[in-house]
């Protein structure tokens, strides 16, 4: 099981957006709409890093930080509207680890996430092993059935999004934005040639698959048996 990242954003859309990047790489995701939730959550089940909005309600984000320091050393990450020198700094002496001003690229928001575990020493997403597949978030690499599984750098992301989270349904667009970023017309196509040439290579029969198969009218699922 991957790391926990604490999300504290009174933002329901901005959370979902976190969420859904942080999940895709194999995190475990916790939410709070309130710097006072937030800490409670923390008190409750210590995350091992935090992602914090500066502006919320009950509780702001350095107030938070301030917080958490009194009993948690875990990584924290602030987000903020204030791109100042003078509040960038504020936050660092603080406590915090890093400071991203919005709007962010969520991509960004990961790469950050990442490298502040490495330093911290703390949990990176374990290897999974599903419907007699290996992957490993590490290597990059995949393993069918005792054998390696070249796959470009947009299947990979693919397979790993899917087998995150097994059974779940995921719409193209889902997809799409998850690996690639910004969702055009025209991609649905894209996406069903990567899922047509993973299925060709993860497959025992890519006519009849078992392991990446289609929910009609809705999307695509991975199927861990």
């Amino acid at each position: 099981m991957g790391a926990t990242i604490l999300i504290a954003e009174d933002d329901a859309d901005i959370r979902g957006v976190l969420r859904l990047y942080l999940e895709s790489e194999g995190y475990c995701v916790a939410e709070a709409d309130s710097g006072t939730r937030a800490l409670e959550l923390a008190r409750e089940a210590p995350p091992d890093m935090a992602v914090l909005d500066v502006m919320m309600p009950g509780m702001n984000g350095y107030e938070l930080t301030r917080a958490l320091r009194r009993f948690s050393d875990v990584p924290i990450l602030i987000l903020s509207a204030k791109s100042r020198d003078e509040d960038k700094i504020l936050g660092l002496n603080l406590g915090a680890d890093d400071y991203l001003a919005k709007p962010f690229n969520p991509v960004e928001v990961v790469a950050r996430v990442k490298a502040q575990l490495r330093r911290a020493g703390r949990g990176a997403p374990a290897a999974l092993t599903a419907g007699g597949l290996t992957l490993d978030a590490a290597s990059l690499e995949v393993v069918r059935d005792g054998r390696a599984v070249a796959l470009t750098p947009m299947e990979y992301k693919i397979l790993s999004v899917l087998m995150r989270s097994p059974g779940r349904i995921f719409t193209k667009l889902q997809l799409y934005e998850s690996v690639a970023g910004d969702y055009f017309e025209g991609d649905d196509n894209t996406m069903m040639v990567h899922i047509s040439k993973l299925r060709e290579k993860i497959e025992r029969d890519p006519r009849s698959p078992r392991r990446i198969v289609t929910v009609r009218g809705l999307g695509y699922k991975f199927e861990a048996k």
